[in-house]
């Protein structure tokens, strides 16, 4: 790509067939930090807050925060901060570039520039898509996990944290001491009731330091929940060099993802907000049924088809949906087992939406690897597919493709996949998992090995008679007969 002149503010002016930032990026001031500038971040909330400031309000600008590499940094600085985002259908390509981040910090270069940003009393918003691990709290149990590493050395060093809670808490501390308002806090990862979760592990942490500070932030801090979904594989070299032939300039960071984007946001805000809502973003009173809706329709489908489509050798979701049987598996499991247990959304057709999964899923220009999905699923699998099981162990009902998902995950998590190859396991727990499996001589041992993660299974289903014979059975078919059979013989 070197024949293509790096994306800038100048050579963004000879690109012809790219949607520009509609304001003067000089006029726009810092209103939001965002902890975890990754790239969902980039295709979402960042492109949303990009349409606020071309409306005129130039209080919002970004300032993204990365809390471990310093790659978001290097890619955009060059690029005075822009960097482009590309929709992909079958169709085609579509090309916008988003002006709304106007700094990037890396926290561990140097924690008190994050800090004092954090303090600056211009901060209205502070957002986070930092992932399910990022919280430091036990998945199972949603609280404050008070042996993490971070958090133990953040509360012995408070001025110098790791965790994104750390840097939250000193933070408002600084603000109250210098009779700052707090900002809001606004989550956007795919937890349940985020926004209560992040108040849960925020004020915990807080009442560790100093119980008048973490009564300070219960009585006074904002946290709405939200709910975000958009589909954002992982940037490729093909990618970069197809922005490059498209858009005429090198973007080193584009982000690619499909043209569907949705943001629901309780409105909840202490310090004021974008209007995003003239640009897409629906603001209700309680957002849990849209969020519970996307966690078990959305993501327990997609980790279903990561842990399986891997195990039958499919690289991407649009592969996995192509494959004999796994398209009328994941309509059956949406249908049958997933729907029953959600709460009624009035005016809201949820038939619509299942059968607009499904053709997302089947996007071909979007090439999202399973083996991406599949990352930290100790992190993610209580609320993508443990709690739907637990409501359908509470009705009584069937759940054996909710349980193949699972009984997936555990074969994933083992670390060698249907061939004898190992596998690039990327979770937290990766190499507990194979120590405790190493051993197993049967499909009894290898499942007590995996429920004997209590901060994933929780302390009911371990001792569940009904979960443990399902998911056994489940186990014993991947294993006897593999993920591409097991999956067609429940489609039969």
């Amino acid at each position: 790509m070197n024949h293509f002149a790096r994306l800038s503010e100048a050579s963004l002016q000879l690109a012809t067939n790219v949607n520009k930032p509609g304001y003067d990026r000089s006029k726009v001031r810092v209103g939001i930090v965002h902890l975890g500038i990754g790239a969902f971040h980039r295709a979402h909330q960042a492109v949303y807050t990009d349409s606020a400031l071309a409306g005129g309000d130039n209080r919002w600008g970004i300032l993204g925060v990365s809390l471990r590499s310093s790659d978001t940094r290097d890619a955009l600085e060059p690029q005075e901060g822009l960097y482009t985002v590309a929709s992909r259908d079958g169709g085609g390509d579509s090309f916008r570039v988003i002006g709304s981040i106007v700094k990037v910090l890396v926290a561990p270069e140097n924690p008190e520039a994050v800090l004092a940003a954090l303090a600056d009393p211009d901060v209205a918003i502070v957002s986070l898509t930092v992932t399910e691990k990022g919280y430091c709290y036990s998945p199972a149990t949603a609280s404050l996990d008070e042996t993490h590493a971070d958090i133990v050395h953040d509360l012995d060093n408070p001025a110098a944290p790791r965790s994104a809670i750390g840097f939250i808490v000193e933070s408002l501390a600084r603000r109250r001491a210098n009779d700052v308002a707090p900002f809001t806090l606004l989550s956007c990862d795919n937890l349940p009731s985020n926004g209560e979760t992040l108040k849960r592990v925020v004020t915990r942490f807080a009442e560790l330091r100093d119980p008048a500070l973490g009564r300070y932030i219960r009585e006074n801090t904002a946290f709405p929940s939200t709910m975000v979904d958009r589909i954002v594989p992982a940037t490729t070299d093909a990618d970069r060099l197809a922005v490059a032939r498209s858009t005429g300039y090198s973007d080193d960071w584009p982000v690619m993802t499909e043209p569907f984007s949705q943001w629901v946001v309780e409105d909840n805000f202490s310090s004021g907000r974008p209007k995003w809502e003239n640009f897409g973003v629906t603001f209700v009173d309680d957002v849990a049924a849209f969020e519970l809706m996307k966690l078990r329709l959305l993501n327990g489908s997609h980790s279903t088809l990561a842990y399986l489509g891997y195990l039958a050798g499919h690289e991407t979701v649009s592969d996995v949906m192509a494959a004999p049987g796994f398209g009328a598996f994941i309509e059956a499991m949406m249908d049958q087992e997933i729907t029953p247990t959600l709460p009624a959304l009035t005016g809201f057709d949820v038939e619509a939406y299942k059968t607009q999964l499904r053709e997302r899923f089947r996007n071909p220009a979007l090439r999202h690897r399973t083996w991406q999905i599949a990352m930290d699923g100790s992190q993610k699998l209580p609320q993508r597919l443990l709690n739907t099981i637990r409501r359908r162990l509470e009705q009584k009902k069937p759940f054996d493709r909710l349980a193949l998902g699972v009984a997936g995950w555990m074969r994933y998590a083992a670390g060698t996949d249907e061939n004898g190859n190992l596998i690039d396991v990327r979770d937290p727990l990766a190499k507990e998992f194979k120590q405790r499996t190493a051993d197993a001589a049967s499909v009894n041992d290898f499942l007590d090995a995996y429920l004997s993660f209590r901060q994933v299974f929780g302390d009911d289903l371990p001792g569940n008679s009904e979960f443990r014979r399902t998911v056994g059975t489940a186990l014993e078919k991947l294993l006897e007969c593999g993920a591409a059979r097991a999956v067609t013989g429940m489609t039969l």
